[in-house]
């Protein structure tokens, strides 16, 4: 059904009364106090445009100030814990803090991970070499590696230290097998000489290069960390033992050959190539089904073969005869005519006697006949 004021009118004439109604409100609004009258919207407020009355609820709890407070925390209950804004210390001065955006202090960067050591590195102890870790290793291509140490020297069991000279950069794995085979190899072979041992010559450990430094060659275990080049052992008492020097007794470079070839997967020295003549390559190099490669020929001692020179001079030889020089020739002289002419009539024959040859018969010619015996 729609209504519209219009209609209202129209249909219900009550104009006397809707006056009438009008007045008795306004006299009731004037003898009422006027906070009573707030309570009550207009009677003619059909829209619902006058302002909200307030509720009786809430008018009444401010007035008797009676607000609902929470129960008190109970003793037993156990303590909460504090939020990181009231441990936040206040801030002074006016200065923004530096974690918040308006902050003109750059932020801190967080430090990286340690990165975890690995089982080599934690057996590699102070007590078996003194190897500090250096960081990692990104060269070019391939080169380089992971969990690398400086080799500065090895710790025998009695605790003497043996100088690697200079310091070699390897992975830890070949620092430790280097470090085993001081202390359980080369340390009773020096005992053995009436010796002990003092040095390790180092002829080369890392360097970013290809095989035998050929350019274009696959890349060595040397540039991967995983070798080192050894010239020769010195001995606390002086002696130097080269394990390429033919003079070295046979007997101490083929216990040093065995010693090698069985704890690392390559060793190269004379005979392998030109390039390892003069000292030994050992490397820890991973292949298929475990192949290992041991060339290292074990020379024999030059021979020593005396210089050949003149037997010296008795004192009672006599003086050695100077030959005689060759006489001079005299010079020739240049041929003429004439000259020609009268060598050429010396050398053609006289002429035979005819009266000679007449009386004299020549005689037949007889065929020559075989004689038989």
């Amino acid at each position: 059904m729609s209504f519209s004021l219009p209609a209202f009118r129209r249909k219900w004439s009550c104009r006397g009364y809707m006056s009438v109604g009008a007045a008795m409100v306004t006299v009731a609004l004037g003898l009422a106090d006027r906070a009573e009258a707030r309570k009550y919207g207009s009677p003619l407020d059909i829209f619902g445009i006058a302002a909200p009355r307030p509720r009786a609820a809430a008018h009444s709890a401010n007035i008797s100030g009676k607000i609902p407070l929470p129960r008190p925390r109970p003793e037993e209950a156990p303590k909460a814990s504090a939020k990181a804004s009231d441990e936040a210390p206040p801030e002074t001065g006016g200065k923004p803090s530096p974690d918040k955006p308006g902050s003109t202090k750059p932020a801190e960067e967080a430090p990286p991970p340690e990165k975890q050591a690995s089982a080599c590195r934690l057996g590699l102890t102070e007590e078996i070499a003194i190897a500090p870790s250096i960081p990692d290793i990104r060269g070019p291509g391939a080169c380089g590696g992971e969990d690398l140490v400086r080799l500065e020297a090895i710790v025998l069991p009695d605790k003497r230290k043996v100088a690697v000279k200079p310091a070699a950069i390897l992975r830890c794995t070949m620092a430790s097998a280097i470090a085993d085979w001081v202390r359980k190899d080369v340390v009773p072979l020096a005992a053995s000489l009436g010796s002990t041992i003092s040095d390790l010559d180092n002829f080369d450990s890392f360097e970013c290069r290809g095989r035998n430094r050929v350019v274009g060659a696959m890349l060595s275990e040397h540039g991967k960390a995983n070798a080192i080049d050894v010239r020769a052992i010195k001995l606390a008492n002086g002696q130097s033992l080269g394990l390429t020097d033919r003079t070295m007794s046979r007997e101490v470079r083929e216990r040093v050959l065995h010693s090698v070839c069985s704890r690392f997967s390559t060793v190269l020295g004379p005979g392998s190539d030109w390039y390892h003549e003069n000292h030994i390559h050992l490397d820890l190099a991973q292949r298929r089904n475990d192949y290992r490669i041991c060339q290292w020929n074990v020379w024999d001692p030059l021979p020593q073969v005396a210089p050949l020179l003149p037997a010296e001079r008795p004192e009672e030889a006599p003086p050695r005869e100077v030959a005689a020089k060759p006489e001079a020739k005299p010079e020739a002289k240049p041929e003429t005519k004439q000259s020609v002419d009268d060598e050429a009539a010396e050398a053609s024959p006289a002429p035979a006697d005819k009266s000679g040859a007449e009386g004299h018969k020549a005689q037949p010619h007889k065929p020559a006949t075989k004689k038989r015996r």
